[in-house]
């Protein structure tokens, strides 16, 4: 029985590794993680990739490759507007020339010696499937609705690669997302995953803007969702509570109304930086140091909540063991 917290590598071991590379998703289960938490986007040609989002010029080497410097454009993306490089303007055999790169190289140089490929949906599955010991996979699709308004639908595309891999039934799986409307699809589809609703501190859905995320949040609210879908996933913010100088002095009753109306409930991001951690747990003034990190984990690991995301999940297993 896989211990309590799941300790859930973001990204893989992001934290040490270029995110969604092999060398982090390989380094995170040695590590001990329970489960790997790939995101989700897609290419031109309805390839599905592991991206932090769909603009790729902080996470890869595109803007050094002068055959694809026509490809930079300025897009809205859920509202946003963004100008780089997307991954629906490229097919998968473009985005195989290039480098996955470190996406925070001024807080974790070192990652940079480890610049690796981009990898594919089914790339991760072959790396779980491989693995000495069950590996969960916590799937997060990304601007579902955005994709599905220029005719490549997340959903649909998700569904079909997981079949053909085996995958639709497997109970590794969770799917999440900030949007609804794809859980739904998914749901439809008889993927026989978890399905998780990702929750911001702030804002709202990009498939349903005029609802906040707050309003997910009431008990009307949890109780609503609890019909839908298996879980929520929230923001480490929601489940910290902080004073007015911003020093973490508690957690807040979010963790016990979500089991109350039936829901798990997984936490975001554990991270040991200093620029991740409140006031009153950074140590030292660089912003690349590890802080008190121990003391946040083990504050949001006892209350309850039943997986965290961690960049490095080395640390975050070893406070769990400490509960």
């Amino acid at each position: 029985m896989t211990p309590a917290p799941l300790v859930i590598a973001h990204r893989g071991a992001s934290g040490y590794r270029p995110e969604h590379t092999r060398s982090a998703y390989l380094l995170a289960i040695e590590q001990g993680a329970d489960a790997i938490e790939p995101d989700i986007v897609s290419t031109s040609d309805r390839v599905l990739v592991l991206r932090h989002e769909n603009e790729i010029s902080g996470t890869t080497d595109v803007a050094e490759h002068p055959e694809f410097a026509d490809r930079r454009t300025t897009k809205l993306v859920d509202g946003q507007e963004l100008t780089g490089w997307f991954t629906e303007d490229f097919t998968w055999a473009e985005l195989d020339t290039l480098r996955a790169t470190e996406r925070l190289p001024l807080l974790r140089e070192a990652n940079r010696a480890f610049d690796g490929a981009i990898l594919r949906l089914v790339d991760l599955l072959e790396i779980l499937d491989a693995a000495d010991r069950p590996i969960a996979l916590v799937a997060e699709v990304k601007h579902a609705s955005y994709f599905e308004s220029i005719g490549l639908p997340l959903g649909e595309l998700l569904a079909g690669e997981l079949a053909a891999a085996g995958w639709t039934d497997d109970p590794r799986l969770t799917i999440e997302s900030f949007e609804l409307t794809v859980l739904r699809t998914l749901r439809a589809r008889g993927i026989g995953a978890d399905l998780v609703f990702l929750l911001d501190a702030s804002g709202a859905p990009a498939d349903d803007p005029s609802h906040p995320f707050a309003d997910y949040l009431t008990p009307d609210g949890l109780a609503a969702l609890a019909a839908e879908v298996d879980g929520i996933s929230v923001d480490k913010l929601l489940l910290l509570r902080s004073d007015a100088a911003g020093n973490a002095i508690g957690v807040t009753d979010l963790v016990d109304r979500a089991h109350a109306a039936g829901l798990t409930i997984f936490c975001w991001t554990l991270r040991a930086e200093n620029e991740f951690l409140a006031r009153n747990l950074r140590l030292g003034t660089s912003s690349a140091a590890f802080g008190d990190w121990r003391r946040e984990y083990l504050l949001i690991m006892a209350s309850g909540v039943d997986g965290v995301f961690a960049d490095h999940p080395d640390l975050a297993v070893e406070a769990r063991a400490a509960l």
